[in-house]
């Protein structure tokens, strides 16, 4: 179930989940009002015709003198993307990249984007890479002040699909959602695991382990895992294989040490589980 009266509080990295437009814009007037807050330039990201977005947040008096400021601004998603075609993940990363350091050389803290990415992730590949790309720009977040809201029409793209994308997020209103892989500070590993991982979502696990596409440092691939609160010995068996695929040794940082006694039980030579604080 995806509840879209839910507000969401505007982090870093949220998949946001609509079935209408009006809940969208609600919690796009969110961001904007957190983004301008902080100092943040904004950007709301759109298919749409640009006028047509914008008269509803020109109604915001916040918003006109951002406009004027050159603090905010609607973007048109072909400007920004390439609707039509398949992502490059690495190119849309340093396109940001580059966006967050002309907003700081203007003065401003960082960057905030509100897009909507539905006809980013119509077809089987684009939705492949785009997730892929999802993570690549979750871990860009980790270091720089750029923050975003991609939203995503749940009636037009699935519930699975859905679930995909937001299953790479740190956040997300989609209240079902069991699991998520995101990034992490460099300083506390490769990436963070949260929610459940059982036989439920097996197969969801190993795609978007393959998507993130973890690299290994030292031999070791570190996921955070305090928010993990159950793995199952079929999930564990995957991260084993994964982090053989790499040639590493998969750390789980944990408080729980049930799963510490499951790896030793299974005798999985390809996890190590450290029990935390």
């Amino acid at each position: 179930m995806i509840n879209n009266e839910r507000r969401t509080a505007p982090g870093s990295h949220i998949c946001w989940s609509y079935d209408d437009l009006e809940s969208l814009a609600d919690q796009a007037e969110r961001h904007l009002a957190a983004g301008l807050a902080a100092g943040e330039r904004f950007w709301y990201v759109t298919p749409r015709p640009s006028d047509l977005v914008a008269e509803r947040l020109h109604a915001l008096p916040s918003f006109t003198d951002a406009v004027r400021r050159g603090a905010a601004a609607v973007v048109p998603l072909v400007s920004t993307y390439s609707p039509d075609q398949v992502v490059d993940p690495a190119a849309q990363v340093a396109a940001y990249a580059a966006a967050t350091d002309e907003a700081l050389a203007a003065g401003h803290t960082g960057l905030r984007v509100v897009a909507e990415a539905t006809e980013l992730v119509r077809t089987p590949a684009q939705l492949d890479v785009f997730t892929r790309y999802e993570h690549r720009i979750d871990r860009y977040m980790r270091t720089r002040p750029f923050k975003a809201m991609c939203a995503y029409h749940r009636l037009n793209l699935g519930d699975r699909a859905v679930t995909e994308l937001a299953c790479m997020h740190p956040q997300t209103n989609v209240e079902d959602l069991l699991f998520r892989l995101y990034a992490v500070a460099p300083a506390d590993g490769h990436a963070a695991l949260a929610g459940e991982l059982d036989m439920s979502n097996h197969d969801l696990f190993r795609t978007a382990l393959d998507r993130a596409d973890l690299r290994p440092t030292d031999g070791e691939l570190v996921l955070s895992a305090a928010d993990l609160r159950f793995v199952d010995h079929r999930a564990l068996a995957h991260l084993a294989e994964y982090a053989h695929r790499r040639g590493a040794t998969a750390v789980l940082r944990t408080p729980r040490s049930a799963a510490a006694r499951l790896v030793e039980l299974l005798d999985l030579p390809g996890v190590r589980v450290e029990v935390t604080p």
